[in-house]
């Protein structure tokens, strides 16, 4: 029986960004340098191929600090972590290496410079998202305000109008931010903030590939875990750019269940991606189950070029 054909357009930029790459790298080359287990604090990246291949290699991954042992070193994830958890792992002693996307480390660093002028921080982010948790921990509790939706930018009340700030969480939707930011600035002409918003390029490119490719398909597929924030938002611009359905794929079974709905005929136009932890072998799982299905015209759909690069911590270089 001949195949449908189906046309599968593949967003470049997608799947693993700089800072993704350099955080599962910190991991391996720990583990060469100390030898196995090391201990990292929360997942490395959200994606849970990517956190079972490094604990395959020797990788024990923790909640909090106490949980790992005071001789064997703990690596801090991409997401970065509260000035509390640096501080609790150099009063255990324990060889630390911070494996926090330096585009999170800006935001912090940013955060602290503000408060150190005596400013008022409000955050745009998602409430115990962890890279929130860790932005929100460079400062002290009363100092900084979580800001997560346009009535929350409406509702927020503050001592000194005029003596504010504001940070976002990198991996936000660009939309979204930009309409709570526009109401901020509006109640608070005086606010500060980074000259660009701290949206790292990364979520900001793989959103518009997205966008691009909401006109030319019928769905779109994005390749990420659930509980990845840049992964979400991306399934969220497809939505919102007219794409009539949209799916997020943490793994086959997923892939399994959109296949059993999914009609050809009536979508013959399919999106690809990957969020920003998503490897790109998963990409290649999902095309290959595809193809046996499918006859599969695979069209490249570049937005942009990267061509970012950072650097490991010292301690590994």
């Amino acid at each position: 029986m001949k195949k449908q054909k189906i046309n599968l357009y593949l967003a470049s930029p997608r799947g693993f960004c700089a800072g993704v790459d350099r955080a599962v790298k910190i991991v391996e080359q720990t583990i060469k340098k100390f030898g196995a287990p090391v201990y990292v604090r929360h997942e490395i990246v959200h994606n849970r191929d990517v956190v079972n291949s490094l604990a395959k290699i020797g990788a024990i991954f923790v909640e909090e600090v106490n949980e790992a042992p005071t001789d064997r070193p703990i690596i801090f994830s991409a997401h970065g972590v509260a000035k509390s958890v640096i501080n609790e792992a150099n009063q255990r002693k324990m060889i630390s290496i911070d494996a926090t996307c330096p585009l999170v480390t800006k935001v912090h660093n940013e955060t602290i410079r503000h408060y150190n002028l005596g400013r008022h921080i409000l955050l745009i982010g998602h409430k115990n998202h962890v890279e929130v948790i860790g932005t929100m921990g460079q400062v002290p509790e009363n100092s900084i305000t979580l800001i997560e939706t346009e009535d929350d930018a409406y509702m927020v009340n503050v001592d000194n109008p005029d003596n504010l700030a504001f940070a976002t969480q990198t991996t936000l939707s660009i939309d979204d931010t930009s309409k709570i930011l526009n109401i901020l600035k509006s109640r608070f002409p005086n606010i500060k903030g980074p000259n660009s918003e701290d949206i790292c390029y990364a979520t900001t490119n793989r959103q518009l590939a997205v966008k691009s490719m909401s006109r030319l398909c019928d769905c779109i597929l994005v390749i990420g875990a659930e509980n990845s924030s840049n992964s979400v938002r991306l399934v969220e611009v497809a939505l919102s750019h007219g794409v009539k359905k949209a799916f997020l794929i943490p793994n086959e079974n997923k892939l399994d269940l959109f296949l059993k709905k999914f009609d050809p005929v009536k979508s013959p136009n399919i999106g690809l991606t990957a969020g920003a932890s998503a490897p790109e072998t998963l990409v290649q799982v999902l095309i290959s189950k595809l193809q046996k299905d499918f006859e599969v015209n695979m069209i490249d759909h570049e937005v942009t070029k990267e061509d970012v690069k950072f650097n490991l911590p010292k301690i590994l270089r």
